[in-house]
Parts: C-alpha cells; sequence; structure tokens
C-alpha cells in the first residue's frame, strides 16, 4: 500500500505545534507525516506555490487541504477594523 504524504507547514508556535499534534495523532500507519519549517527560504517558496497563505498548513499528497485555503490577510477588513486611521 502506498504512503500518503501530509505535510505540515509550520512556523514553530504553539498554534502551529496544536495542529501537528492533532495531525499526527489522528494519522494511520499509511500516513507519512513531515513538519515544514517555514525559516527555510526554498520550503517557504514551495509553501507559496502551493497557496499557503497562513500557518500552519496541512498539504496532501501535494494539495493544499481545504481547510487550508482561502486564508490569509484582508486589508479591507483590516482597514475597518482601524488599520491605518489615528482616532
Amino acid at each position: 500500500m502506498a504512503k500518503r504524504k501530509i505535510e505540515i507547514f509550520s512556523a514553530g508556535c504553539d498554534v502551529c505545534q496544536d495542529v501537528i499534534n492533532q495531525v499526527t495523532a489522528a494519522a494511520c500507519p499509511s500516513c507519512d507525516v513531515s513538519v515544514v519549517p517555514m525559516t527555510d527560504i526554498n520550503q517557504a517558496a514551495r509553501a507559496k506555490a502551493l497557496g499557503v497563505q497562513s500557518l500552519p498548513a496541512v498539504v496532501i499528497d501535494g494539495k493544499l487541504a481545504s481547510c487550508c485555503s482561502g486564508r490569509g490577510i484582508d486589508l479591507a477588513v483590516l482597514r475597518g477594523a482601524g488599520l491605518g486611521r489615528a482616532d
């Protein structure tokens, strides 16, 4: 049976560690789980190419998991919350 490749892109923070723990606990014997440090510039470039916009993010068999896509900052929302205004 082929192994399923699970990659967890991590910034090394406590939130990322929680995700690492959850994914590792949920993995089966045919899952090959690895943690990808975003401190490596090559891995960061690869993450961007995969569509990673925020961390932690999980990639399964080379595809960004849907729960991890579409995230990232929205400047319009941040401006609405007060970014760029002195009040």
